[in-house]
């Protein structure tokens, strides 16, 4: 099974450049997570709301042209949220939980929280709804997959320039201290599974072209709770896929 995550920075952009059709075509995901959408399913066309071979799920803000999931999946769901078990974070669009069966999917796209204090904030609080939501399932006995555009790379070798950046909403010690506590309550980043070394990176600041030079953040992730491990072959970063300033991520189990 191959799951992509990615921060398209608009579905209808990205799909009128023929990015997302070539990510379908090429990739063949059995499961295609976006983040950032933009869009209500209303402003979609027909194709892009029910791609062929898939069943489709949305989370939209009440605010249009802001936010948004969208998970795409070859089997229906046994059922879907919106929401945190907590609540109160569902208006802004930014969470899908879908159950597979053999595990619970969390497409998530976390806030930023560069705007202002207040914005930092909820995103601290995003983060705990999403932490316990996560641990209770797995103490349930459920398996999960958090996937998505997390908004925070953790460690010094998760950017580019991390001394330059010690200040910015992104790579704060309290942001990067909550990716530790996800990893201590028993989860995996997958991709660390696979590769030690620095310089892979999601997200590029396109205004100053910073992908030509590989001047990056790894901000998107796929974490899953440790009992789910063995299942992992391979978690990886297309970031030959153009089309958004994020790239596409890639888990694939067996």
């Amino acid at each position: 099974m191959k799951i992509i995550s990615w921060n398209v920075n608009g579905i209808r952009a990205v799909a009128r450049k023929g990015n997302l059709q070539e990510v379908f075509a090429d990739v063949q995901p059995d499961l295609l997570c976006l983040q950032e959408t933009k869009a209500h399913p209303d402003q979609l066309t027909a194709t892009l709301r029910h791609p062929e071979g898939y069943f489709s799920y949305f989370s939209w803000a009440e605010k249009k042209g802001y936010s948004g999931v969208a998970t795409f999946s070859r089997d229906d769901v046994a059922s879907v949220r919106t929401d945190f078990t907590t609540g109160g974070f569902g208006d802004e669009g930014r969470i899908l939980i879908t159950d597979h069966d053999e595990f619970l999917l969390y497409n998530i796209y976390f806030p930023n929280g560069k705007a202002s204090k207040e914005r930092l904030s909820y995103k601290m609080d995003f983060y705990e709804a999403c932490l316990t939501d996560a641990v209770a399932q797995v103490k349930d006995g459920r398996n999960v997959i958090i996937c998505g555009d997390v908004n925070t790379a953790h460690t010094e070798i998760d950017l580019a320039r991390p001394k330059e950046n010690a200040k910015v909403s992104g790579f704060l010690p309290e942001e990067r201290a909550w990716i530790d506590r996800l990893l201590d309550c028993g989860f995996v980043d997958t991709f660390r599974l696979f590769e030690q070394d620095g310089g892979h990176y999601s997200w590029w600041d396109l205004k100053s072209r910073a992908r030509e030079r590989n001047v990056g953040w790894r901000i998107d992730y796929f974490f899953v709770n440790d009992a789910f491990v063995n299942r992992i072959s391979a978690a990886t970063i297309l970031a030959d896929v153009y089309g958004s300033d994020h790239c596409p991520v890639c888990l694939e189990l067996v």
